[in-house]
């Protein structure tokens, strides 16, 4: 008797753990999640990666460089400055497999590995060639083939096109956000190596980029970057309760509240980089045609005296109250706000 009380009570202290996890299997959990799992050797690399690597992020982002042509970039192309009709190009255009675009009656022309530029001027000189006389023709970017990609427990994961300013938030928030079943502590960002070469894993402490505004993981995307958001394990779940308000352990556990209201009210946008200028509007009444808003390079040694007047620059806001004749010496470098002028030639 006591034997039979025995074996029932053994066997259902077994069928407890499996009836448990059939049930999470149903609510969507599982004690063994085989999808989405983030390996071993992931969270190896992730643990030896530099904690704080110096790559671009969210408020210190980085101009892509010049874009090359490749398979599958849309291009606009169109004649410009021309009376005669008959001198049509297909508009829309995509690079094909072999790297060429198509003219129509003007044939093929290989624009792969090609600027902007160099694909204009090789379509303008086929163009012309073929006319028997020059003609101008623009050609545009219309949408790069450049990808990155969200993989993993977010509610639309999949391939988007990368324009140049997508953050780690951003692309989590483009693939619809996290599942109800994503790990915020295993969430990382990795980048494309060659097969031989060491790996690139960078953690990204999604509740601190969210909660606090903390940019050190909101990474600045490059092609080809890949997203994982890993499912939350069974244990995970079942201790939500205790750990789920915890920092992770790959984020910084010291943040520190900003009490100074300089701080606190300042222009975040004072991040962008070099390249993207702002041309202040120029008052009518003061503007000269004749007057000339290039600064030419003086070279080093140069004992001439350059007529140009210096740059003016409001550095900060309080510098906006400061007399318009304020100036500061050229250090070489253009920032937001500066203003060029140059005396009459």
């Amino acid at each position: 008797m006591y034997k039979k009380i025995h074996r029932i009570g053994l066997t259902a202290l077994l069928l407890v753990p499996v009836l448990c996890s059939a049930g999470c299997s149903v609510l969507g959990f599982s004690a063994y999640p085989i999808a989405h799992v983030m390996t071993r050797d992931t969270k190896e690399i992730l643990d030896k990666t530099t904690r704080h690597p110096n790559v671009p992020r969210e408020l210190a982002k980085q101009v892509r460089p010049t874009h090359h042509l490749a398979p599958g970039d849309e291009l606009l192309v169109e004649v410009l400055e021309t009376e005669d009709l008959t001198i049509q190009l297909p508009a829309d255009q995509r690079v094909m497999a072999d790297g060429t675009i198509d003219l129509g009656r003007y044939g093929r022309v290989v624009v792969s590995s090609m600027t902007i530029e160099q694909a204009e001027s090789a379509v303008q000189t086929v163009v012309s060639n073929t006319e028997q006389k020059s003609v101008r023709v623009n050609v545009r970017l219309i949408q790069p083939i450049h990808r990155y990609y969200v993989i993993g427990e977010v509610n639309s994961p999949g391939a988007y096109t990368l324009t140049g300013h997508e953050t780690v938030l951003d692309a989590i928030m483009e693939a619809g956000g996290l599942t109800a079943r994503a790990s915020a502590c295993d969430i990382l960002l990795a980048r494309p190596t060659s097969p031989c070469s060491c790996r690139i894993t960078l953690p990204v402490c999604y509740r601190a980029i969210t909660q606090l505004g903390d940019s050190t993981t909101n990474y600045h995307l490059k092609p080809g970057d890949r997203i994982f958001v890993a499912r939350q394990s069974f244990c995970e779940e079942m201790l939500a309760y205790v750990k789920g308000s915890q920092t992770c352990d790959r984020c910084c556990r010291k943040q520190v509240a900003c009490r100074d209201p300089s701080l606190i009210e300042s222009d975040t946008m004072d991040f962008m980089m070099p390249g993207m200028i702002e041309i202040p509007p120029v008052d009518p009444p003061a503007f000269d045609a004749g007057v000339s808003a290039t600064l030419d390079p003086v070279p080093a040694n140069d004992d001439t005296t350059s007529s140009r007047r210096p740059l003016l620059q409001p550095s900060a806001a309080e510098d906006l109250t400061a007399p318009k004749n304020s100036t500061r010496s050229f250090d070489g470098e253009l920032q937001f706000g500066d203003v060029i002028e140059s005396d009459r030639q």
